[in-house]
């Protein structure tokens, strides 16, 4: 068998790359070589057979025009500084406008950064496209992208906080897909070494701690997303970065909630969304209007949960999110409920049920199933109540979540006991009060390390 040519061509000598800009601007040799070289050394660095010195690549490249950096690597002069410039316009076109035309810059980019060997850059370019995978819902493809552009970081040695927005962005991609043990390990591995090994980058720790917020919280470990919110906060007056300081100010306000500090949450809300507004991020605006309309729905302001919620809808749905878009529907979904328009509610939920489940947005799916189960009860529906509740149960557990398991073991269990099946309730609130009794702690090892402060 013939072998097989490689996948990429070799980089071009730098003798050839002489040659080729010297006859391409019609210069000779000697042209070239004077007054500090010889015609035969050029012609023997043109053939290969010499390592030229970086003060001889550059008395070249002034007489061939060109910079020093594009002969010595053969990337056009800027081209570093060109692609981080088109990358922070990419990152803009995903913040204001539709993820799948944000996508379609960062793939040009990451094709262009891969062929001039800027690892950085294309490392960026791979973190870009996953999120405009996760906007639109595409956990699997997301994934790939967050690891590649790990693999690309580790491999060239970049620093733990130079990988941490990467590590963030795997973790909220398994946490969306269900796996919240493992968007937690990651989360916590990174932690661990950034605080035991002295790399307390504020940036950094104020990124990971923010986004172990969600998983711990739908875990049933509140007492470590409390700690998680409280170093967030201790940490942010050192951060430069205003969209990392509103993202922490979002995630803080659901420990607030759970802790019944209504006020503050919806104060810590309000200063995130300000802090969107002026950075003109619609999809985390729309995430802010998310949370307060759940803030509002705890404390039974239902008609202004409404309100948030739609508006949240609808600014992700104009931008084409569709997971999130299908997410805030479930929460609006429980508020429709709550006001008495269960037949607009039902409609709502089951044209959710195909586009959400297992591998994508588990713990909503699983909150669809339980409020159908609950309208079903209500309308004396019982074998449609269990069957939602049921399905629900399997995907919390598949999840992790144990944050919803006890409530909805109470549920199930209340059901079976009403029609009889008393061993079955007893098993059913059994389970339920195991996830009470310790939330978290099963699944979850020692506390990360902390900074210092």
């Amino acid at each position: 068998m013939p072998d097989e040519p490689p996948d990429d061509p070799a980089p071009e000598p730098v003798g050839r790359r002489v040659l080729r800009l010297r006859t391409d601007r019609g210069l000779t040799q000697r042209q070239v070589a004077e007054p500090a070289y010889t015609p035969a050394y050029i012609s023997t660095l043109e053939a290969g057979r010499v390592r030229p010195s970086e003060a001889a690549l550059r008395h070249i490249a002034a007489r061939l025009g060109v910079s020093y950096e594009e002969l010595a690597t053969g990337r056009p002069a800027r081209l570093a500084t060109d692609l981080r410039l088109r990358l922070t316009e990419a990152r803009r076109a995903l913040a204001t406008g539709a993820a799948s035309e944000a996508a379609g810059r960062y793939a040009e980019l990451a094709a262009e950064a891969e062929r001039h060997g800027l690892t950085a850059e294309r490392a960026s370019a791979e973190l870009g496209r996953g999120e405009c995978a996760l906007e639109t819902g595409e956990l699997a493809v997301a994934r790939r992208h967050f690891d590649t552009a790990d693999e690309l970081l580790t491999g060239s040695g970049a620093a733990l906080p130079q990988r941490a927005p990467v590590i963030r962005a795997r973790a909220l991609a398994h946490y969306l897909s269900g796996s919240l043990r493992y968007a937690c390990y990651l989360l916590e591995s990174a932690l661990d070494e950034l605080n035991t090994g002295g790399l307390h980058d504020p940036d950094a720790l104020v990124l990971l701690y923010t986004a172990s917020i969600a998983p711990y919280m739908d875990m049933g470990a509140h007492a470590r997303a409390a700690q998680a919110a409280e170093l967030a906060l201790s940490l942010a007056p050192r951060v430069g970065d205003p969209a990392l300081v509103a993202q922490m100010h979002r995630s803080v306000a659901r420990t607030l909630l759970a802790e019944g500090r209504v006020e503050e949450a919806d104060a810590s809300l309000a200063k995130a969304g300000e802090l969107y507004r002026q950075l003109q991020i619609r999809t985390e605006l729309a995430h802010c209007h998310w949370m307060r309309g759940y803030v509002h729905a705890q404390a039974g302001r239902l008609v202004d949960a409404e309100r948030e919620l739609r508006t949240a809808r609808d600014m992700l749905s104009a931008k084409r999110a569709a997971l999130y878009t299908q997410q805030v529907e479930v929460e609006l979904a429980d508020v429709l409920r709550g006001l008495g328009r269960t037949d607009e509610a039902a409609v709502l939920l089951r044209s959710q049920l195909g586009a959400i489940g297992p591998e994508r947005g588990a713990v909503h799916a699983a909150g669809a199933n339980r409020l159908l189960g609950l309208i079903a009860q209500d309308n004396g529906d019982t074998e449609a109540a269990e069957e939602h509740y049921v399905s629900a149960l399997s995907l919390l557990e598949r999840a992790g979540a144990a944050g919803d398991l006890a409530d909805l073991c109470r549920l199930l269990g209340d059901l079976y006991r009403r029609t009889g099946r008393i061993e079955a309730a007893l098993d059913t609130y059994r389970t339920g009060l195991g996830h009470r009794a310790a939330p978290g702690t099963t699944t979850l090892g020692p506390a990360p390390a902390r900074p210092p402060l």
